[in-house]
């Protein structure tokens, strides 16, 4: 096997759009996988985009993040949609009365908090008192078989965090710090009905989404996951393979991961994840990740590997810093890896997150795997380099472009707030005078070398900085903005059929664009 042909999977051209569905419209404070969803899908289809590509969808904690969830299998159960229950009769409309007053522009998570929850127990309670699987989710007990070796100890953790007042598991005390300790204690026999909850939770979850890809499928479009490198100290995958990480004999960490400073911050990123024991991992083959990434293939169509540079080598930064300034560099598993993926998934399609601090070791490990990279025209003018990697004509063919990131801001809001010298380049390198720079940005993506063009759903609505989904660094008020019914209804009449027009002259849909010949007369 040839390490250079590894993941060659990327071929055609075609467009995307990247949009959480905590960002869809719909009356019960948050996206879901309801009718919103099924309408998002929808406007892709006759607009001629084939991806959708998403964050993380596991279940989030402390500060709302996609990326610090409590689990690496789980999902998020503020994703089901509450609606799709009346009629099987685990719920009735008047249960939702307090959610539907919630705002539909934005997520209070903490009112998501206090009003989801109760009403997803009430469900399971009348779920449990008939015990009937629903039909178009598959069997109840088959699904918690073929999940049990992450669904049970999940349950459990998340059973003891509600009983414990949601502290994190390092403050449960002796008899609960691990799985190990805890699986056979009284007190979870004491709480088995709501270990059981959460396995119902985690049905709906799969049922609903399984059910939302199968018809993103069918209309042509393909599923683009997320799959962070690192897990939450306060997961359950921590709690239960604590022997997967760099931990002291007390299960606590002492080196977190982050990232050193670069363009989204001049003191860097401090995540604070508990970092990987590669070396125990590769003497197992790797085979919790490789589990992990079989689930995200069953879960989406392509999967995208977020901080693809920590497979080379990670910023580890020792517990208690206020910043992520002095770390350093430590080796990470690099291609020894990626051979063991390709045995395990010869024919995985993944995306490599390659943005930041991209040294040449990375760049090399990159052009051993394959993968398409991800380029993003924001950071194409910060200098007046016509050179810039991240330029539309630079650009490797064997990538993913786009205008911004979730962790970047909006256009509108990037280029207002950028300086008179940056633009100018842009005015002159798009030759635009900049009063629809958004969707300058969107045709300057179309046409760009890339395979795919990804597309941020606020520059398609051409919103401003207060849309702008993550400022990276910040640990409160990020991944809340939401679209309207109306927002979306206005962009499908005004918009579908230009973007549909773009996919066609710039080669990212299959339609044919053949002229046909003028028949020659004698």
């Amino acid at each position: 096997m040839k390490s250079s042909t590894l993941f060659p999977w990327l071929k055609k051209r075609g467009a995307g759009v990247l949009l959480h569905p905590t960002s869809f419209p719909g009356d019960t404070g948050i996206g879901t996988f309801g009718v919103d969803a099924i309408n998002f899908i929808e406007f892709l289809r006759v607009s001629g985009i084939s991806y959708w590509q998403l964050c993380s969808l596991g279940p989030t904690g402390y500060g709302d993040s996609p990326y610090q969830c409590f689990s690496a299998f789980a999902g998020n159960p503020y994703l089901i949609d509450l609606d799709s229950l009346i009629p099987h009769g685990f719920l009735k409309s008047n249960d939702l009365n307090d959610l539907r007053q919630l705002p539909e522009d934005n997520v209070n998570y903490g009112r998501q908090y206090y009003l989801r929850w109760p009403v997803l127990r009430l469900a399971f309670k009348r779920f449990w008192s008939t015990g009937a699987s629903v039909s178009e989710y598959g069997n109840y007990n088959k699904f918690k078989k073929e999940n049990a070796e992450w669904l049970y100890p999940f349950a459990c953790f998340m059973a003891l965090k509600e009983h414990f007042k949601g502290k994190s598991w390092i403050d449960w005390g002796s008899s609960y710090c691990s799985y190990e300790k805890a699986k056979n204690s009284d007190l979870l026999k004491k709480i088995d009905k709501k270990v059981e909850a959460h396995l119902f939770f985690q049905y709906l979850f799969f049922g609903q989404w399984g059910q939302l890809k199968k018809f993103a499928n069918q209309n042509g479009i393909q599923i683009i996951g997320d799959l962070p490198l690192y897990v939450s100290l306060d997961s359950a995958d921590v709690w239960s393979q604590p022997e997967l990480f760099k931990l002291d004999k007390m299960h606590r960490p002492t080196l977190v991961a982050g990232v050193p400073p670069d363009y989204f911050s001049p003191t860097g990123q401090l995540w604070g994840n508990p970092l990987y024991n590669w070396n125990y991992l590769k003497s197992k083959a790797y085979s919790w990740w490789m589990d992990r990434l079989g689930h995200n293939f069953k879960l989406y169509d392509i999967v995208r590997l977020d901080h693809f540079c920590g497979f080379e080598s990670y910023w580890e930064v020792p517990i208690g810093s206020k910043d992520s300034q002095k770390g350093k560099w430590t080796p990470g598993p690099g291609i020894n890896f990626f051979t063991q993926l390709k045995k395990r998934f010869p024919k995985a399609q993944l995306i490599a997150e390659d943005l930041g601090i991209i040294t040449p070791k990375v760049r090399e490990l990159l052009a051993k795997t394959d993968l398409p990279g991800m380029c993003v025209l924001q950071f194409a003018f910060e200098d007046n380099d016509a050179n810039s990697l991240y330029l539309p004509h630079n650009v490797n063919a064997n990538s993913i472009f786009y205008p911004g990131t979730h962790d970047n801001d909006t256009i509108w809001g990037w280029y207002r707030s950028s300086s008179k010298e940056v633009k100018h380049r842009v005015r002159q390198y798009l030759g635009v005078p900049g009063d629809d720079i958004a969707w300058d940005f969107v045709r300057a993506s179309y046409s760009s070398v890339s395979r795919i063009a990804v597309i941020p759903m606020q520059d398609l609505l051409n919103l401003e900085t207060k849309s702008r989904m993550n400022f990276p660094g910040r640990t409160f008020g990020n991944w809340q903005w939401r679209y309207t019914r109306e927002a979306i209804s206005n962009l499908r009449y005004n918009r579908a059929s230009y973007l549909k027009e773009l996919s066609a002259i710039y080669g990212r849909v299959q339609v044919s664009t053949s002229i046909p010949k003028k028949k020659i007369s004698n």
